[in-house]
């Protein structure tokens, strides 16, 4: 196999939030070094800013420990592959995203070589398997983290660790807020937002629970209607058949923010999407299902209170999680009309949710990472 000039970037990205993140990373990079060339793992949204895509993010993702099996063909495939190009081609720097498993196995490879590694949207292993620290710590040359207590959590434990902010800030304009006021005055109906996910495994474990907790919402507001995003990860088609026959106005979207903006109250799966309507300071109910023996098992090794990153970086629980059994459409029903019905426990939150985007600050991490991955290129060439 031909040797490629010193300016290939390997980036893997396993998730669609992370395919978003990574597309404004790659664009950033090539602001400030166009000769920059990009291959690696990630979705639509990379292809398009012109890295070559060898292996689709919605190939890998996964969440569990059993729901792993399913996508296990995919992801020794592409981890085989990409085990081979970083042992054959010149690879400049390697940058990884979340998806940690798969990211952690592959940062070995680059370690062997030499080759500078950075880890952005780091492990969250302040919540469980803590022990991988020794992993990050022999192997990722720099982690650029995107929650505010991440930082002083990996200095403390030895591993170069900067604070670069959260890129789902960089998708907030000033208007936000006032444009989501506009919509809702004077609306006589609930527009409820319903997020499953952006897995396959999650969205068909969910979105039927969601929609049925909508049917008995709409049993005392009949007017309801739905706000849906489709993750790019997700088959449009798939959701369309789900929610045929659905008595309830549903609008499909294909942005979270545009789907946040125009929901009263949303339903939500845990993960990125939370810390998206937190921002928009939209009051949610956090709900999470995965197979019962994931479940257990995660039971024993996780390590923090909250399964929301709202909550994780608020401290407290500002919105209700319902998770496994208490994530059914009774209960998830039972706390969203309450948000809808009691306007002091509606502003309550929206103001606690306020605080999040205070403790978040106003960093360019986009911007800031391509800094530091170009700054490791360069010390790495040296």
């Amino acid at each position: 196999m031909p040797k490629d000039p010193e300016n290939t970037v390997l980036i893997v990205a396993g998730e669609a939030s992370a395919d978003r993140h990574g597309a404004r990373l790659v664009n950033a990079m090539k602001e400030l070094a166009p000769e920059l060339r990009f291959i690696g793992v990630g979705g639509t949204r990379m292809e398009n800013e012109g890295v070559d895509i060898l292996y689709h993010a919605s190939d890998m993702a996964v969440v569990g420990i059993t729901e792993v099996f399913s996508k296990a063909h995919n992801i020794i495939r592409a981890y085989m592959g990409l085990k081979n190009i970083i042992n054959e081609k010149d690879i400049s720097l390697i940058i990884l995203m979340d998806y940690p498993e798969f990211n952690l196995a592959v940062s070995k490879f680059g370690k062997k070589k030499g080759i500078p590694v950075l880890y952005y949207i780091s492990p969250q292993i302040w919540a469980w398997r803590r022990g991988r620290i020794k992993k990050i710590a022999k192997r990722v040359t720099k982690l650029a983290v995107i929650l505010p207590f991440e930082e002083d959590y990996y200095r403390a434990r030895g591993v170069p660790a900067e604070y670069v902010g959260n890129p789902l800030v960089e998708d907030l304009n000033p208007d936000n807020t006032l444009r989501r006021d506009n919509i809702h005055h004077n609306r006589a109906y609930p527009v409820i937002g319903i997020l499953p996910g952006s897995r396959t495994h999650e969205v068909c474990a969910l979105l039927p629970i969601m929609l049925d907790a909508v049917e008995i919402i709409g049993s005392k507001y009949p007017d309801i209607q739905v706000s849906l995003p489709v993750a790019p990860t997700i088959s449009e088609q798939m959701i369309r058949t789900m929610i045929s026959g659905f008595k309830h106005p549903v609008k499909l979207f294909h942005n979270t923010k545009e789907a946040l903006l125009m929901c009263d109250v949303a339903i939500i799966t845990s993960g990125t999407a939370t810390l998206e309507a937190a921002l928009l300071q939209v009051p949610m109910v956090v709900v999470y299902r995965v197979s019962k023996i994931s479940y257990y098992l995660a039971k024993l090794m996780v390590k923090v209170p909250y399964i929301s990153l709202v909550n994780l970086i608020a401290g407290r629980t500002i919105v209700p999680e319902l998770i496994q059994d208490s994530a059914n459409p009774k209960e998830i029903a039972s706390h969203i009309l309450s948000i809808i019905e009691n306007q002091e426990l509606s502003n309550r939150m929206r103001q606690s949710l306020k605080s999040i985007r205070e403790r978040l600050g106003n960093k360019e991490p986009s911007r800031r990472t391509a800094e530091i991955a170009l700054d490791l290129i360069q010390k790495n060439r040296a």
